[in-house]
């Protein structure tokens, strides 16, 4: 079982040095000074994926760690980089390009509630007079501590 960790763990740290390389390659194309791979980072990179595959307390999916080492990556080299999946890729160009109706409220989530940072004026939340700092504790009859912001938005959003 450890032997076959292992080798999973070579393979998809093999994957994801393969995915770099092409990735170095296309860059190189456009570059005129090339740049080496970071061998030893990928090397180390490549080692603690094996050992969370092999001593994590659960098993974890490679694409989640892959995922998860992506998402890493990006998010810290500032504060407005992040990697979306395609679901929530899909949601920001929908939010960005206003085709979406709703309650018209921009909102944060705070101890697990939904709290109105501010109505946006004309809406149907402004007209009801929703105000900022307001805290939404259900949304129809479900309520909203436990959800994420996410699924929060997506029942809040339809027609106005």
């Amino acid at each position: 079982m450890k032997d076959k960790l292992r080798q999973m763990g070579l393979v998809c740290a093999g994957i994801v040095g393969g995915i770099l390389i092409s990735l170095q390659f296309s860059v190189l194309a456009e570059q005129d000074t090339r740049q080496s791979l970071p061998i030893e980072e990928l090397r180390i990179f490549a080692e603690v994926f094996s050992a969370i595959k092999q001593g994590y307390v659960e098993p974890v999916e490679d694409r989640k760690l892959i995922i998860n080492a992506i998402s890493g990556m990006l998010s810290n080299l500032d504060p407005h980089s992040s990697y979306l999946d395609a679901e929530a890729y899909r949601e920001l160009r929908e939010g960005t390009q206003g085709q979406f109706g709703g309650l018209g409220i921009e909102v944060s989530m705070e101890d697990g509630l939904v709290r109105v940072v501010a109505p946006i004026e004309g809406t149907p939340a402004d007209r009801a007079g929703v105000r900022p700092g307001d805290l939404i504790f259900k949304l129809d009859d479900t309520p909203v501590k436990g959800m994420t912001l996410r699924d929060a938005v997506q029942r809040m959003r339809g027609k106005p």
